[in-house]
C-alpha cells in the first residue's frame, strides 16, 4: 500500500516509512544492510537526529557539481557561500575534468589564499571544495588508463586525501544514450568499483535505464562501504535496492520539477541518514530558475523543497545533509 494515500499513515511518513523499514541499519562504518531487512529499523527514525534541533547557522552541502565547466569558479563559490552553501563536491567525469576538480579543490581549501575574508560565512567556516576522480559511462570508450595514471600521480604526491579527493566517480552505466558500448561501460564501471575499494574511497554512481545491471556489478565487485547514487531519479523499487546495499540517495533539482511526483514521494520516505542533496550544476536547474545555468547556490532550493515535503525546518535538513556528507565522503567536520 502507498502510505501517502492513507490519511492515517501520513504521520508515519518520517518515522518507520516503507523505505526506512526496508532500508536496514547503517552501521557506523557504512557496512551494507544485512539480515531481515523487512523488520530492520535504523538509528535515526525519529523526526530529527539528536542534537540537530533548529540550527539557524546550519550550512548546506552541494554533494555533486561540476565547477570545471564554470567560467568564473571563484565568483560561483563566493555566490554559493553567500547563500549559506559551505561545501561543494566537484565531480570528475574523465581524466581532464578530474584534474581540474583536484586543482579547484586545492584552490578552495582552508590553506588557500583563495579563501579570503569575502568567502567567510556566518559561522566562520570558509567555503570549501572537494574533488572526485572518475570516468563517466558516456566516455567509457576512451579507457581507464589516463585516470589510473592521475590516481597514481596523486598517490605518489602525498596521497589522495591530501589532494582532497573523496570519491571515485561519477561512474556507472547509461543505457539511455549508449554513447559507449554497453560491454565497455560494464567493464569500466566494474574497474572503478575496484578502485574505490583499493583506495578506500566513496563511489559516486551514475545509472540511467540500467538499474539491474548496476546492482549486478555491485554484487559481483562488492559494494563499497560508502556508495552514493548521484541524481537519484528512480522509483520505490530502485530506492529499496539502493538502501538495501547501504547506499545514499542524492536528490537533485529534479525533485522540484512538475512531473516528478514519484520522486518526491521517494524523498518523503527516504531515511534521514541516507539522504544527500546536490545540484549537478550547471545542469538540472531547479524551479523557479528552469532555463538558466545551474549553480551550487541553488542546492538551497533543492533542500528547501525536500524540507517542505518532510515538514522540517530547512535548517534541520541542512544540518542533517551536512552530517550525511561527512559520512558519505569521509570528510569529517
Amino acid at each position: 500500500m502507498d502510505e501517502s494515500s492513507d490519511p492515517d499513515a501520513r504521520g508515519d511518513q518520517r518515522e518507520g516509512s516503507w523505505l526506512r523499514r526496508l532500508g536496514g541499519r547503517r552501521s557506523s562504518g557504512g557496512d551494507q544492510a544485512k539480515g531481515d531487512v523487512g523488520n530492520a529499523k535504523a538509528a535515526g527514525d525519529q523526526v530529527a537526529p539528536p542534537g540537530v534541533g533548529s540550527l539557524p547557522t546550519a550550512l548546506w552541502t552541494d554533494s555533486h557539481c561540476h565547477l570545471q565547466d564554470d567560467p568564473d569558479p571563484a565568483e560561483t563559490v563566493s555566490r554559493a557561500r553567500a547563500a549559506r552553501v559551505g561545501r561543494m563536491v566537484c565531480v570528475g567525469t574523465d581524466e581532464i575534468s578530474s584534474r581540474r576538480a583536484v586543482a579547484l579543490a586545492a584552490e578552495f581549501s582552508p590553506a588557500s589564499s583563495a579563501l579570503a575574508a569575502p568567502l567567510q560565512g556566518a559561522v566562520g567556516r570558509p567555503a570549501e571544495v572537494f574533488a572526485t576522480v572518475g570516468l563517466h559511462p558516456h566516455d567509457a570508450k576512451v579507457g581507464l588508463e589516463p585516470l589510473k595514471e592521475l590516481i597514481g600521480e596523486l598517490s605518489a604526491a602525498g596521497g589522495l586525501g591530501r589532494s582532497r579527493v573523496v570519491a571515485i566517480g561519477e561512474c556507472g552505466l547509461d543505457f539511455h544514450y549508449d554513447n559507449s558500448p554497453r560491454e565497455v561501460q560494464r567493464d569500466v564501471f566494474a574497474a572503478q568499483v575496484a578502485l574505490a575499494h583499493q583506495h578506500s574511497l566513496a563511489l559516486v554512481i551514475h545509472t540511467r535505464e540500467a538499474w539491474d545491471e548496476t546492482f549486478s556489478i555491485l554484487e559481483q565487485e562488492g559494494v563499497p562501504s560508502r556508495t552514493i547514487f548521484h541524481c537519484f531519479s528512480g522509483g520505490e523499487q530502485e530506492a529499496r535496492q539502493c538502501l538495501r546495499v547501504g547506499g545514499f540517495l542524492s536528490f537533485s533539482g529534479i525533485v522540484t520539477f512538475a512531473n516528478a511526483d514519484e520522486l518526491r514521494q521517494v524523498a518523503v520516505h527516504c531515511p534521514l541518514d541516507s539522504m544527500l542533496i546536490e545540484t549537478d550544476s550547471p545542469f538540472l536547474t531547479p524551479v523557479p530558475h528552469r532555463g538558466r545555468r545551474n549553480s551550487p547556490s541553488n542546492v538551497v532550493l533543492v533542500g528547501q523543497t525536500i524540507a517542505d515535503l518532510k515538514s522540517f525546518e530547512p535548517e534541520v535538513l541542512a544540518a542533517v545533509t551536512w552530517m550525511n556528507a561527512d559520512k558519505a565522503f569521509g570528510i569529517g567536520s
